[in-house]
Formats: structure tokens, sequence, C-alpha cells
């Protein structure tokens, strides 16, 4: 069985840390300078980073993997389990100078687990060191978040993710498109470990179908299509039917493109979170502000959003509040198109009116 790709890709070294400088360059100063602190706090959304960083760091203060412990709050969230690790924190560490605990999901103790953990991080050994992860800061007490040093790690941008997803796709022997990259860095959503666990199903699918080598670069190539079908996201001349038809106030080109979407069983919900983000790239350029979405376009997706934006009336703040209110209620809708057939009627209907 091959290795996931999110594992094989995983930085081990604080250079390979991709989108993250102002956490990284931070923890290596210190880990150069032996001024550790006793707990630290990593929040951020999932697939940013912060475990991989949190292993760097233990392995930068010197820290064999012997005395690093990774615990999972998540199932392991009663007093008894803390109590459990209050006790075994006295215990020297085996072969290094600290013992590192990294406990993922922190967030998800219990009160009473929290307030036990909180006596081991106002008074810690010398020699161990706690690394606090969560993606909830919000629900972790305030007596806990005092006592760490806090990094909040940022999702990456679209234009990371689809650099990561080229070189990775490269480095795997394929080739992938501009247009299909940036498919890939959108559906995963801000999270690195999303994002090439799209890559992954994508590569397994290609190789699947043993496509012929590409002459000038002796790789394998990944389609739009390929794409589309392992995500279940529609090709993206549906999508700009869609908006065409919001441009063009065309109820019933919406209609049609809707229904068409529906027959090749497309996820209503990836439709919708493509719909949104070409509607806002539209609203942004028509305002002035393309710098900040530029990079995240292929060059055909940047040209047909400058277009539409120059006669651009229709994409008002109004207009996306609608595509996302139904993006919302796309999840668990009895029809799942209805949602966006509704926004299409009010969108249009709305601009007539106008």
């Amino acid at each position: 069985m091959s290795e996931v790709l999110y594992r094989k890709y995983r930085p081990s070294k604080f250079n390979d840390v991709i989108g993250q400088d102002h956490v990284v360059k931070v923890l290596e100063a210190e880990a150069k300078s032996g001024e550790i602190s006793h707990a630290y706090l990593f929040a951020g959304t999932r697939g940013t980073g912060k475990t991989s960083v949190a292993r760097i760091f233990a392995s930068a203060i010197g820290t064999s993997r012997n005395d690093i412990y990774e615990i999972d709050a998540a199932s392991n969230t009663s007093v008894e389990d803390i109590r459990t690790l209050n006790e075994s924190v006295f215990t020297l560490p085996f072969e290094s100078k600290y013992k590192v605990y990294i406990l993922d999901e922190v967030h998800m103790l219990s009160k009473s687990a929290s307030n036990a953990l909180l006596k081991t991080l106002e008074e810690p050994p010398a020699h161990v060191v706690f690394i606090l992860a969560t993606t909830e800061t919000h629900k972790i007490p305030e007596t806990v978040l005092s006592r760490c040093e806090m990094y909040t790690f940022k999702k990456p941008s679209q234009e990371v993710l689809k650099k990561v997803v080229t070189n990775v796709a490269k480095q795997e022997g394929y080739n992938i498109d501009d247009i299909s990259a940036e498919l890939i860095a959108l559906l995963g959503d801000g999270s690195f470990r999303d994002t090439l666990g799209i890559v992954q199903k994508v590569l397994a699918y290609s190789k699947g179908r043993k496509q012929p080598l590409e002459a000038s670069s002796g790789r394998m190539t990944i389609s739009e299509e390929e794409v589309c079908l392992v995500t279940g996201a529609p090709a993206i001349e549906l999508v700009h039917e869609i908006i065409s038809a919001i441009a063009n106030k065309d109820l019933q080109l919406g209609l049609s493109s809707v229904k068409k979407a529906v027959s090749q069983n497309i996820d209503m919900s990836v439709f919708l979170k493509l719909i949104l983000h070409t509607a806002r790239a539209i609203l942004l350029v028509r305002f002035g502000a393309s710098s900040t979405i530029k990079d995240d376009l292929s060059e055909k997706e940047f040209s047909f959003v400058s277009d539409l934006a120059k006669n651009g009336d229709n994409f008002s703040s109004q207009t996306l509040i609608e595509l996302l209110t139904a993006y919302e209620n796309t999840k668990g809708a009895y029809i799942p198109s209805l949602p966006l057939e509704l926004a299409l009627v009010n969108i249009i209907s709305q601009n007539k009116i106008t």
C-alpha cells in the first residue's frame, strides 16, 4: 500500500513549512537560543500544519521520538486521563533534555480535565514542554490560555495550495493544468491535508486509467474532466453558464444549467462553492480589488471574470448573500438543487426590477 500523500509530503524541518513564517521564525529563534517556554498553544483551522510544526519544534529543541508524546484530547477527555498525564510528567526523559507532550484538539477536554491540566501548566517540571493544538480557541478556558505562548496558524491561500498541488503532482509523475490545480485548491478549503487528500484520489483514478506519458516531460497528464469526475465538481463551463445567467438576467438559462448539473449527478454544495468563488471574484474586480484574487485564478478564469466585471451591475453584495444563503441551505435540503434555484429566482427578479 502506497504512503498517504499528506504524510509523505509532511514538512520535517522548519524550512519545509509553507505559509506560516510568522510562527516558524519565532519558534526557530527560540529553539536556537534555548529560551523555551513551558507551554505553547497552536491555534488554527484543520490541516494548517499545527501538529507538524509541533513535531518539528520538539525535534529542534533536541527531543528524541522516545520523549515525544502525542495525545488526542478528543479521545482522552476525562479528568482521570489528565491525572494520569500529570503523574507521568514527573518522570525524567529517556534520552533527551525535554519531554514534549503534544495535546491535539485540546478544546475537547471536559471542564474538570482542563482544571486538572491547569495545575500542571502552572508549575510544570523543568524538563516538560506542553504543545496544545486546537481548532476552537474560544472553547478553551481563559486560565489555560493565559499560561501558554500562543501562535495562530493561517489558512493557506488559493495560490499556495495551487502550487502545492502542482508540485506534488509533478513529484508523483503527473502534469496538471492550471484550471485543474485551481479547482483542487479551491475544494481543499484552506487545508493542506484535505487538498492532498483530493490529489491522492485523482492520482489513483488517473493511474488506474493507465494514460500514455507526455512526450516532452515523461509524465502522465491529469485533465479537468478527471478532477471533476473524482470530486463531483462541475466543469468550469457549467459554472460560467450560471454566472452568465445572472449577468444577463436570463432565468431560463440559469434553471436549465441547474437541471443539467442535476442530470450529471454534480454535488450541489461543490457547485455552489464554485459559483460563489467566481461571483466574489467578479465583485472584487468590479470595485478595483483585482490584486487580491488575481493569483488565485488561472489566466482563462481571470479573463472571464474581468470581462463580466466591466458591466457587472448584477453582481452586488446582495447577490453574494443570496448565493451564500443557498450554499448554507443546500446541505440537508430535501431537494438539493432547490436552494440554488430559489437564489437564481431572487437574484434575477430583483435585478430586473431595478
